[in-house]
């Protein structure tokens, strides 16, 4: 990019004085640009030409000319930026921005927000971390969670209005009378975002590649075999009755890949850029669903604009505004909610806590004001009453046991455990017990080898569209299970949760589930902490912004009115 090279050189002739007129020679400014005297006599001509600067000479040699400016870096550099955007050349405009680091987070945030892009309507959203590989199966972060589901499709789907699958891929499905077999109908018009039509066989193929993967074949344990019995079917054959299966199919760890090109999806988004910096969804075409309203979605991802000191756009990975920077202070909360996830306290069976010692530490959690007394901002977190709206937890007598003098707590992100940690060990130390505490960095108790011997645990459990059966995946498939509980315990607890999925009725099976956890927590193995509130604020303009269960919202439904005539944005 040619122009880059031009806007380096003047940034270089500006840097000395600031901008201020300069009286200097053509030696010294080919210095200050480590180019020959008659290059630099070229670029002056052509910063004159393009408005930039002027420069009056004098004649003789050696003699001090003036040089005045007319803009600045910054503005040329917004300038461009927004010339670039406009042609959707958005890796030439992360190169103009790198130019500058110092400068990303106020040159960025004119273009965030709502945009008009060559008559297309464009959503920016301002991150504040790198996102992680969009790979099958289970992933980290919310936000990987939901790019996925925009991004990739499933037989079944979960939608907002209702807490039970729809057809996807799948336009129905039916069940035999002894519940071992499934078959799912696919739509005639489904079409990979490449264009080309889906093929039975590749989502075959593509599903029988999910199973090579150890959590989803813990996931789908019950599955037999997977074929196609005729074109547009899939058949499952199972071991025993699964009536979550279609819950199972309808997470986003399930969703299918072209077989070929694991970003490649038939979702109502394509993957069109993921870089370090910058992440751009356009919608489908083809897509067999609701077509999106928007065209773009992309993710610009700048660690300066997490700078709560800063006024910044991403105020906690909960609570997401949508805006330019002079917008901030007038956003206006579009949509907020209690996160049915839930950071949680697990004690490890066979460990140094008994049941009762195990139960006197969670009272002392939840009685002792411990949450509310975080140093966090306030209205992040709201202390955990119940695990899931009606499932209330135990009240145990006061336990007036002794605590054993040392404990070992291991805990992963976020970083409010962090805080719950130090709250947790400063209460225990005065009861004459010693808490030593081990931070995993991850999101996830995946890569923590030395989880077996902690005492405790804490960590952060997302809950998906589906909260009771997200939590029947959590006992099935998290590595948190067979390092918190005895052999024996994991062996009954996997013999109860394939006893409560044979319940044909919904309300059955997760009542069955409620007692299951119900009796873990009178067992003192786990307990809810605190709840997320989760939030996005938006300017007026942008609409159709309603949070899921993730506290991001869904695409395909967000809107922006058309600009006024003569005042598109970039």
């Amino acid at each position: 990019m040619r122009l880059l090279n031009r806007l380096n050189q003047f940034q270089r002739l500006w840097q000395p004085s600031a901008g201020s007129p300069q009286q200097t020679t053509v030696a010294e400014l080919a210095a200050r640009c480590f180019c020959s005297e008659r290059h630099a006599r070229s670029l002056l001509r052509q910063l004159e030409e393009a408005g930039w600067l002027t420069w009056q000479a004098q004649s003789g040699r050696g003699k001090r000319g003036t040089l005045t400016f007319l803009v600045s870096p910054q503005s040329v550099r917004a300038g461009m930026m927004e010339k670039v955007l406009r042609l959707g050349e958005h890796h030439n405009a992360l190169a103009l921005a790198q130019l500058a680091p110092e400068q990303l987070r106020h040159l960025l945030t004119p273009f965030l927000g709502g945009q008009w892009q060559n008559d297309m309507p464009t959503l920016r959203i301002p991150y504040y971390r790198p996102l992680e590989p969009l790979t099958p199966g289970f992933l980290p972060g919310r936000a990987e969670q939901h790019l996925a589901s925009q991004i990739f499709a499933g037989l079944t789907r979960f939608e907002a209005a209702s807490l039970r699958p729809h057809g996807d891929l799948a336009h129905h499905w039916e069940v035999s009378s002894d519940g071992l077999t499934w078959r799912f109908y696919l739509r005639s018009t489904l079409h990979w975002h490449d264009g080309k039509p889906v093929e039975t066989a590749q989502l075959l193929t593509s599903f029988t590649h999910l199973l090579t993967l150890p959590a989803l074949r813990q996931l789908f344990s019950s599955v037999k075999t997977v074929d196609s019995p005729h074109a547009r079917c899939l058949r499952f054959t199972l071991f025993r009755p699964d009536y979550w299966l279609p819950w199972r199919l309808a997470s986003y760890c399930s969703f299918l890949a072209h077989p070929d090109d694991n970003q490649t999806g038939c979702g109502p988004f394509r993957l069109t850029a993921f870089t370090p910096e910058l992440v751009r969804l356009e919608s489908h075409e083809f897509y067999h669903l609701q077509h999106p309203l928007l065209k773009a979605v992309e993710y610009w991802i700048t660690p300066q604009l997490f700078d709560r000191a800063l006024g910044t756009s991403c105020r906690h990975p909960v609570q997401i505004a949508l805006g330019q920077e002079e917008e901030l202070a007038h956003l206006r909360p579009v949509s907020n909610s209690i996160s049915l996830g839930f950071c949680y306290l697990g004690v490890r069976q066979a460990g140094r806590l008994s049941i009762a010692q195990a139960r006197r530490l969670i009272s002392l959690i939840h009685q002792s004001g411990m949450i509310d007394a975080l140093p966090l901002d306030e209205g992040l977190i709201t202390p955990s009453r119940e695990m899931l709206p009606g499932w209330e937890l135990p009240q145990w007598p006061p336990q007036s046991v002794q605590l054993p003098p040392r404990l070992t707590l291991f805990y992963h992100l976020p970083v409010e455990l962090h805080v719950m940690a130090q709250q947790l060990r400063e209460q225990l130390a005065s009861l004459g017990c010693e808490l030593t505490l081990h931070f995993h960095d991850a999101k996830n108790w995946d890569g923590c080898g030395e989880l077996g011997k902690a005492d405790m645990v804490m960590g952060d459990r997302l809950i998906g569209e589906a909260p009771e059966y997200t939590l029947e995946q959590w006992l099935r498939c998290d590595a948190l299970w067979p390092n918190l509980l005895t052999l024996a315990q994991q062996q009954h607890l996997f013999a109860t949760l394939d006893s409560v999925q044979r319940y044909p009725d919904d309300e059955t099976r997760n009542a069955a589930l409620k007692a299951v956890f119900y009796e873990m927590m009178s067992a003192g193995i786990i307990t809810p902490l605190f709840n997320y509130r989760y939030q996005i604020s938006a300017p007026p303009g942008i609409n159709g912004v309603e949070l899921n269960a993730r506290g991001w919202f869904d695409f395909t439904r967000a809107w922006l009115p058309p600009p006024e005539q003569g005042k598109e944005a970039g």
